[in-house]
């Protein structure tokens, strides 16, 4: 099967070429032009000196995609993944990304919702139905988004209101018992003053994972959102589009597999002292408590708990934009809440060694000013401010080793049994002020500057304690063992982060369909303080700011009359400070803890090229594809040299490619579709452990659809990971307790679709 699927991805990728055919088109005589607004202004993709990926709206429907994780591999050098059902993905673009799922630590890679930066991992989940498309930028976008985007940017843009009346749906049934739906209508108030669109979706599945002990399934998913958007045009100089958004999840707890490392036997016993390869499911290995997993199946285990992984969230944003001839005067304002409880059962066995309980309610409220230049000149300029404030509270909870705890916290029990909060408050101010200007040196030659001062103020109270019960009385880590009075593990410290960033570029238009570019990106991510669970107080130090120097070379062209598109670009960061977190082995408990850095410094290069083609009627072909060489320098952590090791989740080639065919039959229309994702091996952590890695895989969707000639709907089948790769989303290391969680993507599924417009 195996070979199979390498001959096939061999085969598609001579002929097939990336995922931005698929972006939603406007007319431009005989070529379709795809319009985006990576640079805050509509332009033509091709003609932007951005490494930029755009997947429009039906494709993503296509393709499944409900949330941020669906967008893993559709962009070259993309890989999401998460350890949690409803929150905190982890996004990583070029390799550049933050394994961190604490939510006051902002990952390498920002999102944003109609112009509105969601900065909570807690609300980054929701909002991926009814879109006209979405944009991947890949590398930093350190001038016009600013804060926390030295991988890059995720721009999700909804659909919009119409001025006539309009309505569809998309449904679509398949393997365990998952329903997805998707609704929208929308249309005028009053005509040419006031439209409306409501638009909706809901997700349901019973779980791929089982629950042995009770026959149960987990991994389920269960949630819903809503948006409601009004566009506004009171006049010709003057236009608003204003939004309210809601969502909620109920599904079940993040479900991952146990592989046992603790070995019983010499003969199982590995050359790092951890369980043989050979050994993992033999039985003769086994976790802390005593349990070892027999089974080799990754989507089965035998779980104690089955828990919830409740998130609800809301928010509201304003966009206006004054023509003031010229020059337009454009204003972005937004807010959002996210309040999250989800119980977890971490150690995915059937013995109470960890129970996890993550709380937290998090909003923020943003307001951003841009005075930029109208139209096609020769110097087009943007000027802005931005303000921001974040407001984050926790109140969790791990409760270790219940198995073995006597409950009596003044006996002379071993650190790690009993429960530990770590209750903390984060308040962010942010703001910026920032500017970029294109100039037309020559007809054909433009110069970008652009510079960004940012700055975030951090005050930080964190409390480290311990009970014997989630609800018992709490006192400091460690606590007083009677003989030697107990040191409070705490922070209570505010400090301010800033930071300039900025770009210089040139493009050169070598002819109407081909131009080319080179750019100079400084990046940042805003330093702050350490949000896990800790008994060390060194840990809970500040952590500085993580700065990227860019360099990068692009062509973009076009062939055949828009036909064909070639894109290529070549880079190469420099990263100082990388922000870094792993999980380590106290030398002092045995026991697993949480470690954030900055590591001295990274560098990474790499190729990316992406092809589309429609060579006759009704096909259309594409492929991208990345190599990458990610590596840390000069990185020592904890005693540890990782210096050379290949940061996580950096594949070294990708591909993505695929095909769609449409053509005439039973006097409507058919079509059939295949998409191949490919990647080499990847690592899990820092430190290249060969146990937490990830070899070869591709994956394979295929999808067929029939829609009447003169009708509005489509009706079809479709199968995701039709050879049934293994989907391993992560795998996170528990050494100290005698485990590995494994992070599981969904198994292959099947099922039809229909799909109405009116």
């Amino acid at each position: 099967m195996r070979a199979f699927r390498t001959v096939f991805l061999s085969c598609t990728a001579l002929t097939v070429a990336s995922f931005p055919a698929f972006a939603q088109p406007t007319d431009d005589a005989a070529r379709d032009v795809i319009i985006i607004t990576a640079n805050k202004r509509a332009e033509n993709i091709q003609e932007v000196p951005v490494a930029v990926t755009a997947i429009g709206g039906e494709a993503l429907q296509d393709l499944g995609v409900t949330d941020v994780l669906d967008l893993n591999a559709l962009a070259p050098s993309l890989q999401v993944k998460t350890d949690d059902n409803a929150a905190n993905p982890k996004v990583f673009i070029r390799g550049i990304g933050l394994n961190d799922f604490n939510p006051n630590t902002a990952g390498a890679v920002a999102i944003y919702t109609d112009g509105v930066y969601i900065g909570s991992p807690l609300a980054q989940m929701g909002q991926f139905f009814d879109l006209e498309r979405v944009e991947v930028l890949r590398g930093p976008q350190g001038t016009l988004y600013g804060r926390n985007t030295t991988g890059g940017a995720i721009n999700v843009i909804s659909r919009k209101p119409s001025d006539e009346f309009e309505a569809n749906a998309y449904v679509e049934y398949g393997s365990f018992n998952s329903i997805t739906t998707e609704a929208g209508v929308g249309g005028p108030i009053a005509p040419g003053v006031l439209n409306y669109r409501l638009a909706g979706t809901y997700v349901a599945n019973d779980g791929y994972t089982l629950n042995r002990l009770t026959g149960n399934r987990g991994n389920n998913s269960d949630r819903a959102s809503a948006r409601l958007t009004f566009e506004w045009t009171p006049s010709e100089n003057l236009e608003g589009l204003f939004q309210l958004r809601y969502g909620r999840s109920k599904g079940g707890s993040i479900l991952a597999y146990n592989r046992s490392l603790l070995p019983q036997t010499a003969q199982a016993t590995g050359p790092d002292g951890f369980c043989a390869p050979a050994f993992y499911t033999s039985g003769q290995c086994t976790d802390l408590a005593g349990y070892a997993n027999t089974s080799d199946n990754l989507y089965q285990g035998d779980y104690h708990l089955e828990g919830k992984d409740n998130v609800e969230t809301y928010g509201a944003s304003a966009t206006l934009t004054w023509d003031l001839g010229g020059m337009s005067l454009v204003s972005v304002t937004g807010y959002d809440h996210a309040d999250r409880d989800d119980v977890e059962e971490t150690d995915a066995g059937p013995t109470d060694i960890v129970t996890a309980r993550y709380r937290a309610k998090q909003w923020a409220a943003s307001q951003e000013l841009r005075l930029q230049s109208n139209g096609d000149n020769q110097l087009d300029w943007v000027a802005g401010v931005y303000l921001a404030k974040d407001d984050l509270s926790t109140n969790s909870y791990l409760d270790v080793f219940r198995v073995a705890n006597s409950g009596d916290p003044g006996t002379d029990l071993p650190q790690g049994i009993g429960v530990f909060h770590w209750p903390f408050t984060q308040e962010t101010d942010s703001y910026a002020v920032f500017g970029q200007v294109d100039y037309d040196i020559t007809d054909r030659l433009t110069a970008t500057v652009g510079l960004r001062y940012s700055a975030d103020k951090k005050a930080f109270d964190y409390q480290g304690l311990y009970s014997s019960d989630p609800d018992g009385p709490r006192i400091p880590i460690p606590y007083d063992d009677g003989v030697n009075p107990p040191t409070v593990v705490g922070l209570n410290a505010s400090r301010t982060f800033d930071s300039l960033s900025g770009r210089l570029g040139l493009k050169y238009q070598i002819n109407d369909d081909m131009n080319a570019y080179a750019t100079y990106n400084r990046g940042y991510k805003s330093g702050g303080f350490f949000g896990g669970q800790t008994t060390d107080n060194t840990a809970l130090a500040p952590y500085n700011d993580e700065i990227v120097d860019a360099y990068e070379a692009g062509l973009k062209s076009e062939w055949m009359n828009g036909l064909i598109t070639a894109n290529f670009a070549a880079f190469f960061y420099d990263y100082q400070d990388l922000q870094v977190y792993t999980l380590i082995v106290d030398p002092n408990t045995n026991l697993t803890v949480q470690n954030f850095t900055n590591a001295s410094n990274a560098e990474v290069s790499g190729l990316e090229a992406e092809f589309t083609a429609s060579p006759m009627d009704g096909l259309d072909l594409s492929l991208s594809a990345s190599l990458l060489d990610a590596k840390y320098k000069n990185f020592q952590s904890v005693g540890d040299d990782y210096s050379g090791n290949t940061l996580p989740n950096a594949p070294e080639t990708s591909v993505n490619a695929s095909a769609r065919y449409t053509w005439a039959l039973f006097g409507g229309d058919a079509s059939a579709q295949g998409d191949v994702a490919y990647r080499t091996k990847v690592y899990y952590d820092t430190r290249n452990v060969e146990r937490l890695s990830d070899g070869d895989r591709t994956f394979v969707n295929l999808r067929f659809g029939w829609k009447p000639s003169s009708g509005n709907w489509e009706f079809g089948v479709f199968g995701r990971n039709i050879f049934d790769e293994t989907n391993i989303s992560d795998i996170i290391p528990i050494e100290g307790l005698g485990f590995d969680l494994f992070s599981m993507g969904a198994r292959p599924t099947y099922g039809a679709f229909l799909r109405w417009d009116y």
